[in-house]
């Protein structure tokens, strides 16, 4: 009996001790799992600092044109990982989302049209110059080519006074906003702005017919 008593004793210590080592190995895969979700977490954050990069946008309406015109510069934009890009020949487009939106206090505001706008460079290695073009809503607004890094630069990052939109939508005496959002990609299609999709401004004025 005395026998029987110590095999059950034994039995159950060894069972004890195999929940142990269960419960740990259960905590050590919890753990790699969590280290795991931790570095996937880290690697999918951009690769450069952030915040270097402003956004001023600037609307102009000419009430004899009946357009809304659009500016804007994106100072700093034009980082040295882009320059370095630019300059293996690299095609680069910094693409503007722009939006004309009504303000209507307590409620959601009303966007009334869109545009984009694509800036692309690509630097050929070979004649030394840079093929620009600018595309308004996928179409070929303008195209060029220099030599001139500072022109590169204002092409990429400015818009000036562009007649985006029309005020025969606009209502009298209300509030309206321009809003851009930028965002910069290579032509292999993965981003590498140093603050990932970029980033946005927006400037208001008054429709007064």
């Amino acid at each position: 009996m005395c026998y029987i008593e110590a095999a059950i004793c034994r039995m159950r210590s060894v069972s004890a001790q195999l929940s142990e080592i269960r419960a740990a190995q259960r905590r050590a895969r919890w753990r790699f799992c969590a280290l795991a979700a931790v570095s996937c977490l880290v690697a999918a954050q951009p690769a450069y600092p952030q915040g270097n990069q402003t956004l001023r946008v600037t609307p102009l309406v000419r009430m004899e044109e009946e357009r809304v015109f659009v500016s804007f510069e994106l100072a700093g934009g034009l980082t040295d990982e882009v320059r370095a890009a630019i300059q293996s020949g690299l095609q680069t487009t910094f693409t503007y989302a722009i939006e004309l939106r009504l303000d209507v206090p307590a409620w959601f505001d009303r966007t009334i049209s869109t545009a984009t706008i694509a800036n692309r460079v690509e630097y050929d290695n070979l004649t030394r110059v840079y093929n620009i073009v600018r595309l308004l809503d996928g179409r070929t607004e303008k195209a060029d080519v220099t030599q001139s890094d500072d022109v590169v630069r204002t092409w990429m990052t400015s818009l000036e006074r562009f007649p985006l939109f029309s005020t025969t939508r606009l209502e009298p005496n209300r509030e309206y906003y321009i809003r851009v959002s930028a965002s910069a990609r290579p032509s292999n299609g993965m981003f590498f702005w140093p603050f990932g999709s970029g980033p946005s401004a927006q400037s208001r004025f008054t429709f007064i017919r």
